[in-house]
């Protein structure tokens, strides 16, 4: 009976591996390169217009390059915003030519797989 109840564990183990492992591969983790949903290359954005502020953000979860281009696509995706994400300080530095809420900042990180911490205004 006890070797019928580790045997079902480790099989519902195995299977939730397998299928982060499919995540990954497929480009649906949050880390790591698992994909090609993440540029290879990291476009540099300008602004059209003036900026008319700027903002730092500390962001969680960052580990690699990957994961910096991540957030950095995520944000720079938005109409007005241009980002920079530093992995080593774990922070973006985003400037906007127009106004853009704390709100959409972090839909945008999340949506990306990441969280923010804190957003300093400037």
């Amino acid at each position: 009976m006890s070797s019928l109840l580790i045997l079902v564990l480790v099989a519902v183990v195995l299977i939730y591996a397998f299928k982060g492992s499919l995540q990954h591969f497929r480009g649906q983790g949050g880390c790591c390169g698992g994909g090609m949903q993440v540029k290879a290359k990291r476009e540099r954005k300008f602004l059209r217009h003036r900026p008319v502020g700027k903002c730092r953000m500390q962001i969680i979860g960052m580990h690699c390059p990957n994961c910096a281009t991540r957030v950095s696509n995520a944000l720079n995706e938005l109409d007005g915003v241009a980002a920079r994400v530093n992995l080593h300080s774990g922070t973006a530095t985003v400037s906007y030519d127009r106004p853009v809420t704390d709100d959409e900042l972090k839909r945008a990180v999340w949506g990306a797989g990441y969280q923010v911490r804190e957003i300093w205004r400037k």
